[in-house]
């Protein structure tokens, strides 16, 4: 019984995120993503309260592979430099995770920018990256090569250069080899950022 759960779980998620593709967060409704499964109503809701938490779990779905990546660095951690130039390597997977979602996540926070609260959960992962991030600089200035003053910047500027990578490998794939890309991006960084010694 709990194996049919999971899959007609699984069944809404995917008939969600190919509506999404389709026709678009907004356009796609309840009706249709049961249509889609292949399941009635009633299922749909004994799992789902509504069409935006079907959309939150597809987001979260694809921010596990970025979790995973990060939990991997962080559990066999190098210099903390080396794991910020590191983590340029989980980039072309994430990119690849992301395909055909791009235009799905952006209309729905487009969307969830009228509704304060779904706001809220819609860009709680992005400030667990930002202090995530913060913490990788913290840690990768034990002797001060950071002004002070600046490590909260520094932090903003690593989540600034990986958004706009993962943004660009979305947008165009083929474009570069994106986790080259993104660790000679983060190498210019760290040297802009810290001091260096005469």
């Amino acid at each position: 019984m709990q194996t049919r759960s999971v899959e007609t779980r699984a069944k809404i998620v995917q008939a969600a995120q190919e509506l999404f593709s389709k026709t678009g967060y907004e356009s796609a409704s309840v009706s249709e993503i049961c249509e889609q499964a292949g399941i009635s109503k009633g299922a749909f809701y004994h799992h789902f309260p509504s069409k935006q938490s079907v959309f939150l779990e597809l987001l979260s779905d694809w921010l596990k592979g970025i979790d995973l990546g990060l939990e991997a660095l962080r559990s066999n951690p190098p210099e903390a430099e080396q794991s910020l130039v590191r983590m340029a390597d989980i980039l072309p997977e994430v990119i690849h995770a992301a395909e055909g979602r791009l235009p799905i996540f952006l209309e729905f926070w487009l969307h969830s920018a009228r509704d304060k609260e779904l706001w809220n959960t819609a860009i709680a992962p992005y400030q667990r990256y930002r202090e995530y991030f913060r913490m990788v600089v913290e840690e990768m200035d034990p002797e001060g090569a950071i002004d002070p003053a600046k490590k909260e910047t520094a932090a903003l500027a690593v989540i600034s250069l990986a958004i706009g990578l993962l943004l660009q490998g979305v947008v165009q794939p083929d474009a570069a080899d994106w986790g080259a890309a993104g660790r000679e991006s983060i190498r210019m960084l760290l040297e802009g950022m810290t001091r260096r010694s005469s």
